[in-house]
């Protein structure tokens, strides 16, 4: 099997280290493997897990390595069969020129890495040098090491001779800063992203309660700050930070409390590690050592493990554990290539045993003294680092071959490692048919595989990769529909410090504690919060918007105007439709007959624009109904004082004429002719209201406006100028009151001409109703206020036309017979009679103590019954009095000779 040669050079690095360990402390050589070639590349990797740290000498010296690591000696062994592959490769193999290897044992420690890197350095400086025939071949590039902080130590004594340096697993930050390490490079992303992927994938998952524990040293540090700076960006708490030391020789302690730590944060249900693999094995047994002496059992340990690319492919950390045990591990790893060329590497090697050393001096050194081997763990094949070594010597060969084109490379010195720099900066090379370019990071960005660890039979499966991770995107692609299904499952985890506040309430943090440890509280009135963990609840939208306590949405205001649906609505949309109806059915009755008497006595054409008037108030009315709009505000008011100013200017010049025709002082009646004009009265009446309404409509016009309730919203019409309203009303009041004492003092004429009692009762009933209606409008407010003024505005049209028209129709269609001239003038040769009788009565008191023989003319009123003079009273001589009055002692004896004449 291909794992026995694995275990066969395991044995041989261990035999090689402990023979090394006796050599000479001055030799800066450390232990390792050669192999010949035009350009040599040196490598550096953790062979043995430490070193063992004895302080009895105050003397330099080698100390010796401890502790073997079996996935160091793989990615030593991947770059052996990398470089044996480029030198067959057309580009290498055209130019006649090989590669060669120096590959040394940091140790995990920085100072046996140091000098393995003072090696390298060693040989390159011998070049410089004018003798160089005791030299060995510089090295033109090194790859590794696995450590960022040993990347780091080495990282800044090759920048001093800018030797290359590509490192296949070291993550830390801070090797980006191509102005502190500009020849160092890595086939891998940075920390950074790998930290953005977790906090994703928790802020996904809907946890904000975590744990973390790491080991100490630059790239643990490094991926702490990064992830600690991240997550709190994303509203992520960390519960507790665990460093455990970098050493491994006695780390029990840290590892204890780190236990004691997780077990006393029940709540933490999600830990993520960037720990080395050995940490996290002695931490887990640790875990289960401390459950079962409580009494505990083993469910208590389970949590999600969020591992690093560190540890996620080391399935040896779970020892006597199971899955089931410990609960669901989600790692994170480097993209990885085809392995079938390192396997069939390590089944030549186990083939051939001691006879296949092709080019490799170590090996032929090294195979005498192997005799015995032992199976290793296939955990210990990591695919991806593999891949990422393999992607660095590609790199490096490519980047010789670009160079070696132009000159002879046979000779050693020929090429500068600062000119494998700047290829390996500005060129592209190729892997597998693919095409990579190191960005201004010196960074390879392929993103990452996500895998969660599967267990089947007691077999433990590392490499089930579910989804990956586009680092510019910061988005997950799940592979298949299989494993789109695994992610989901991590859902049903918890792992928060509070329970989740549902929508509706807000996160009350108390002062000192985390942010993701609060309480839950209600969202006031007129607040709401929509999701879950909301931070604080929203205000609603004042003007249009309100909630309840404890809401999780806002309700809209409920918008309330006099409706068209509204009952009470409807009924006076009802009365004022049969009042336009009935306004122009008069109207067409009275120009059907308008040429009898009845309606030339009501006023002939001045009828029409009575009832004209009347039915643009009626529509007037209508427009207090609906939803207000600005022009709707205006045209109601104005409509109504302007159609209700000329329906009372009419009646007005009715009152005058009646008041006028029947007025027996001969001086008033003179006066009152001069001033009976009855269209410039109207046109005057008109013309000074319309005046207060443009004044109204020009200063401060009625608009539509909102009034806001707790709950709901009044819309109405705003009058503007509440005193222009006032003014206008008040206008129409006087000339009604005008109407009312003018109609009042002709209340006693005759009933078949006499308007006066009806106008009387309109005027007092309009009155009235508008005395009712200023009380009620100015305390009032809400919906039916329109229909307030919408009632007033129906009994005032609906009394003018009861007791200036129905009157007049009732004659019309059922009393026709005194729809005539003759008993027209029956009637008035009646009341002339009775007048004159009366008014003899009067002259004689008046003069008690005298007699006088005088004769008077009065006169009393006819009608003219054309239509041109309707407005006009006809003076007529009814009665020729003579009166002779003699007074003898309070007897009064009186001779009237009375000649009557009328004429109609």
């Amino acid at each position: 099997m291909a794992w026995v040669a694995l275990c066969f050079y395991l044995h041989i690095l261990f035999l090689f280290s402990g023979m090394s360990s006796f050599q000479n402390n001055k030799d800066i050589r450390v232990p390792g493997a050669t192999a010949p070639g035009d350009i040599i590349i040196g490598g550096i990797f953790p062979i043995h897990k430490a070193v063992e740290k004895k302080n009895d000498s105050f003397a330099p010296h080698v100390q010796q390595c401890v502790g073997l690591d079996e996935s160091g000696l793989t990615k030593a062994l991947a770059m052996i069969n990398a470089v044996e592959i480029m030198n067959k490769s057309p580009p290498l193999a055209a130019l006649n020129i090989t590669l060669g290897y120096q590959i040394q044992d940091s140790c995990a420690d920085v100072s046996t890495s140091l000098r393995a890197t003072a090696y390298f350095t060693q040989q390159t400086c011998c070049h410089t040098e004018s003798n160089t025939s005791t030299c060995g071949q510089p090295v033109m590039a090194v790859i590794g090491s696995s450590y960022s902080e040993v990347s780091i130590a080495i990282a800044r004594e090759l920048t001093l001779k800018m030797i290359p340096q590509i490192s296949y697993s070291s993550t830390a930050v801070t090797l980006s800063d191509k102005s502190r390490f500009p020849a160092f490079m890595r086939t891998i992303p940075n920390d950074e992203h790998q930290t953005a992927a977790m906090v994703t994938l928790i802020k996904s998952n809907d946890w904000n309660w975590v744990g973390i524990i790491t080991t100490d040293g630059d790239y643990g540090r490094s991926a702490l700050d990064n992830f600690v700076s991240q997550a709190l960006e994303k509203g992520i708490c960390v519960a507790f930070r665990s460093v455990l030391p970098q050493s491994e020789t006695n780390p029990v302690a840290d590892i204890n409390q780190t236990a004691r730590t997780i077990s006393e944060n029940p709540n933490v249900k999600v830990i993520v590690s960037f720990a080395k693999p050995s940490h996290m094995k002695h931490l887990y047994q640790e875990l289960r050592n401390q459950a079962l002496t409580k009494g505990n059992n083993l469910e208590s340990l389970k949590r999600v493990w969020v591992a690093s690319d560190s540890w996620s492919s080391s399935g040896f950390v779970l020892g006597n554990l199971t899955m089931e045990d410990i609960g669901q591990i989600v790692g994170f790893t480097f993209k990885h290539g085809n392995m079938s060329s390192f396997c069939q590497y390590l089944s030549r090697l186990e083939a051939a045993g001691h006879n296949y050393t092709g080019n490799n001096s170590f090996l032929r050194e090294f195979y005498n003294q192997v005799s015995n081997s032992v199976k290793t763990p296939t955990e210990h094949l990591q695919a991806d680092t593999i891949y990422s070594v393999e992607m660095a010597v590609s790199a490096i060969a490519q980047a010789v071959a670009s160079i070696c084109r132009r000159r002879n490379c046979k000779t050693p010195g020929t090429v500068q490692p600062w000119e494998v720099v700047q290829a390996l900066r500005e060129q592209e090379f190729k892997l597998e048919g693919k095409r990579y370019k190191f960005d201004k990071g010196g960074d390879i960005n392929l993103g990452y595989d996500v895998t969660m660890w599967r267990s089947h039979e007691g077999n433990i499966t590392v490499r089930n990769v579910v989804a990956e991770y586009h680092p510019d995107k910061e988005t997950f692609t799940f592979i298949n529909h299989n494993t789109s299904e695994q992610l989901p499952e991590l859902k049903k985890v918890t792992s928060k410090c509070s329970k989740s506040c549902n929508p509706g309430q807000s996160k009350k943090t108390a002062e000192g504690q985390h942010t993701c440890c609060y309480q839950c509280i209600n969202c006031t009135k007129n607040h709401y919060s929509d999701e879950t963990d909301m931070d604080q609840c929203l205000r609603c939208d004042p003007n249009t918007e309100w909630s309840p306590e404890g809401s999780s949405s806002c309700l809209p205001k409920t918008l309330h105007f006099f409706h068209w649906e509204d009952g009470f609505a409807v009924v006076l949309l009802m009365f004022s439709a049969i009042g336009i109806l009935l306004s122009l059915l008069v109207s067409a009755l009275f120009l059907r007959q308008h040429d009898t008497p009845v309606v030339k006595a009501a006023g002939g054409p001045l009828n029409q624009v009575v009832l004209f008037s009347l039915v643009v108030s009626f529509i007037s009315a209508m427009l207090f109904v609906g939803r207000p709009n600005g022009f709707q505000c205006k045209a109601r008011q104005v409509l109504f004082g302007m159609s209700f100013t000329l329906c009372v200017s009419c009646i007005l010049v009715k009152t005058l004429k009646i008041l006028l025709a029947f007025q027996f002082n001969p001086e008033l009646q003179e006066v009152l002719r001069r001033l009976y004009q009855p269209f410039v009265i109207v046109i005057v009446c008109v013309a000074i209201q319309a005046a207060i309404c443009i004044c109204w409509l020009v200063l401060k016009s009625p608009f539509n406006d909102t009034e806001k309730f707790p709950t709901a919203l009044l819309e109405y019409c705003h009058e503007g100028s509440y005193l222009a309203f006032g003014v206008m009303l008040g206008y129409i009041a006087v000339l009604a009151f005008v109407c009312f004492i003018c109609a009042f003092k002709g209340r006693k004429l005759p009933q078949q001409y006499n308007e006066a009692r009806f106008i009387t009762f309109s005027m007092l009933l309009y009155l009235i109703s508008w005395m009712l209606f200023v009380p009620v409008y100015v305390t009032t407010s809400g919906v039916y206020l329109p229909a307030v003024e919408m009632v007033v505005i129906l009994i005032s049209n609906y009394g003018i036309l009861s007791c200036h028209f129905f009157t007049k129709c009732y004659i019309i269609i059922f009393k026709k017979k005194q729809n005539t001239k003759s008993v027209f003038r029956r009637k008035l040769y009646e009341y002339s009679s009775e007048t004159t009788k009366s008014y003899s009565v009067f002259q004689s008191s008046a003069s008690w103590q005298q007699s006088s023989s005088e004769c008077s003319i009065i006169s009393y009123p006819s009608l003219s019954m054309t239509a041109a003079d309707s407005f006009k009273p006809v003076m007529v001589t009814n009665c020729r009095v003579c009166n002779c009055t003699s007074l003898h002692r309070g007897i009064i004896t009186r001779h009237n000779c009375l000649r009557r004449r009328t004429s109609i």
